[in-house]
């Protein structure tokens, strides 16, 4: 599998994004300029309101740390323009808030502590800034009358903000652009590239970058190049909104072990609350995903994406050398599976997610009567408990004497190597 790459190497595949600015204080949703009749001037008159006393980046990524998270991607310029830095480019900062405190650089110092990596999001629509209206962009406000729409200028005000960013917080593992400008302009990434040699850049910016971010969807097929999937705890809303609907714990595990078993990276977003604290349903969610991710880390770690079994709608498939991985982000149908066409027995079978050891046999499976080899005894793992684990995704590992007796089944079955 030398073709096979991820994205941060092999111990950074779940990370947790924040979203969190002016907009938690309205407790509705981070683009409420947009999706309400709020008033710009209205909006930015929170800026003296902003004082989270209950912030700590210190306990956020520790929070993340105890999940199984291993890196951070944190809001630094939403779309509204609001910078959580003491940057030198606008007022329109944290620093001109009554908390007056740099976010960027505490969670730095908190990644830095926590051995955790830091990613930066960087909003590329800004409604504050009188240079930003875009027309070829979405995601845009109307300028105001005082407005100058120069995307030049505008350009210039993002290299001298991405320049701070990526110089005064020490090592940052990707920038993560959020909208499309649709200009072509690959002297930002390049810029990025020279302040963080090895940083991995998105491919919502001026040029495609290094990955893609689909986000709360998982794309069908195998993946073509790095990917991360972004999703958040909350339906409604990336930012913290008082009545959210939050999804279930079992819908995040399915979506992040599909986007993790195709060998991508999962980013999970929280939005914490005015205040600067988790929302307890958020907190709740984070801990019981986490607590499943520990469980069953060990099928991403070192493993590729299989395409043993390919011909299965149930579960994907992990591997590496001699141990195979079954992981059923979908709703099992019953509490058994015929496993064609291997046909010998592992040495051990294990549910990662109890540690039990279900039954194994090699069976003549009676529904397979009508295949020209429906005679043929097959690998057959049953009374597998899963009505127990309805509230979470099962995972279970295969492990066989040797590579070597595997290696006939793969090559049957045609693995590809990933390709990015």
């Amino acid at each position: 599998m030398n073709a096979y790459k991820l994205l941060y190497g092999p111990q950074r595949r779940f990370g947790m994004f924040i979203h969190w600015g002016l907009y938690a204080l309205t407790e509705y949703h981070e683009q409420i300029l947009r999706r309400t009749p709020m008033e710009r001037d209205d909006y930015e008159k929170l800026i003296s309101q902003f004082n989270p006393a209950s912030f700590s980046a210190d306990e956020w990524v520790r929070q993340a740390k105890e999940a199984g998270m291993s890196y951070i991607c944190f809001t630094t310029k939403h779309h509204d323009g609001f910078c959580m830095w003491d940057t030198q480019y606008t007022d329109y900062n944290v620093m001109h808030t009554p908390f007056g405190r740099d976010v960027v650089k505490e969670f730095s110092e908190a990644c830095k502590k926590y051995d955790m990596g830091l990613g930066l999001y960087y909003s590329v629509p800004d409604w504050h800034h009188p240079n930003a209206y875009n027309p070829l962009s979405t995601h845009q406000l109307p300028p105001r009358p005082s407005d100058r729409p120069d995307m030049d200028a505008y350009v210039d005000y993002i290299k001298h903000q991405i320049t701070e960013l990526l110089t005064n917080y020490g090592p940052i593992c990707c920038l993560f652009w959020d909208i499309p400008p649709h200009i072509d302009d690959p002297s930002l990434n390049e810029l990025a590239r020279q302040l963080q040699p090895g940083i991995r850049i998105n491919d919502r910016g001026f040029d495609p970058g290094d990955y893609s971010t689909p986000e709360r969807h998982v794309p069908n097929g195998a993946f073509t190049r790095l990917t991360e999937g972004c999703q958040s705890v909350g339906r409604q809303s990336w930012g913290y909104r008082r009545n959210e609907d939050y999804y279930t714990a079992r819908f995040l595990e399915s979506s992040m072990d599909t986007i993790l078993s195709k060998g991508g990276n999962y980013l999970l977003n929280i939005g914490p609350m005015p205040d600067g604290s988790m929302p307890p349903k958020a907190l709740e969610l984070l801990q019981n995903v986490g607590s499943w991710y520990k469980r069953v880390t060990e099928s991403y770690m070192g493993k590729y994406p299989s395409q043993l079994f390919s011909d299965q709608t149930a579960f994907t498939v992990t591997q590496n050398e001699n141990q195979l991985y079954l992981h059923f982000n979908g709703y099992p149908e019953a509490n058994g599976v015929c496993l064609r066409p291997l046909d010998i027995l592992p040495t051990e079978v294990t549910l990662l997610n109890t540690g039990e050891h279900p039954d194994v046999a090699l069976d003549v499976i009676p529904t397979l009567f009508m295949e020209p080899d429906g005679q043929t005894p097959w690998l057959h793992v049953y009374n597998l408990p899963f009505d127990e684990l309805a509230g979470e995704v099962p995972v279970l590992r295969l492990t066989f004497e040797s590579a070597q007796q595997l290696q006939k089944y793969t090559q049957a079955s045609a693995v590809t190597e990933a390709i990015f």
